[in-house]
């Protein structure tokens, strides 16, 4: 078990770096924007390229930084019956989820979206839009995202099976989003 611990432990780590990553995605998609904003209104000039890389930006926020996400555990969950367990319900229920809902369907969207990045780059596919951007570096943050999210899934499902077994310590309580 402790293997497999090193292996969970290096995921967070890749996740924490992933997470970084994203978060400087969010302040250059901001810094464009407002760039953006000013070119078109202060001196009426405007570029397809600049949009899209805000578009590129987000999918990157989104995709790299959804393993962080799973990580620190504020991900989407169905609060009726997990806010109400107690003791190892929590993680009894995060196994079930995980090896059931998230590791097969990040499993087959890893699968589906390499093939779809592969062809824009090989094809070198550009927007249709005029001063527009390839499309590669948007549809590599498919497979790279599910795929990272995957394997922090698989960290995850470590790191509570050795709660379980004691080898591990984890804090199960949790705390309902306020809405």
């Amino acid at each position: 078990m402790s293997a497999l611990l090193k292996f969970a432990h290096a995921m967070d780590w890749a996740s924490d770096r992933f997470g970084k990553l994203a978060s400087w995605a969010v302040l250059l998609a901001a810094m464009i924007s407002a760039g953006n904003a000013f070119i078109r209104y202060g001196i009426d000039w405007s570029s397809n390229g600049l949009l899209e890389i805000q578009w590129y930006l987000f999918a990157w926020m989104v995709m790299v930084g959804a393993p962080y996400v799973l990580k620190v555990n504020e991900h989407v969950r169905v609060d009726l019956v997990y806010g109400k367990l107690t003791k190892n319900g929590p993680v009894y229920v995060d196994i079930f989820g995980l090896v059931f809902f998230l590791l097969p369907i990040m499993g087959y969207l890893s699968w589906l979206s390499f093939p779809y990045f592969w062809n824009t780059f090989v094809s070198g596919e550009m927007s249709q839009n005029a001063g527009g951007l390839i499309r590669w570096p948007a549809t590599l943050a498919l497979p790279i995202g599910f795929a990272m999210v995957w394997l922090q899934g698989v960290a995850e499902l470590i790191k509570r099976v050795a709660y379980l077994k004691g080898e591990y310590a984890m804090d199960t309580h949790y705390e309902k989003p306020l809405q």
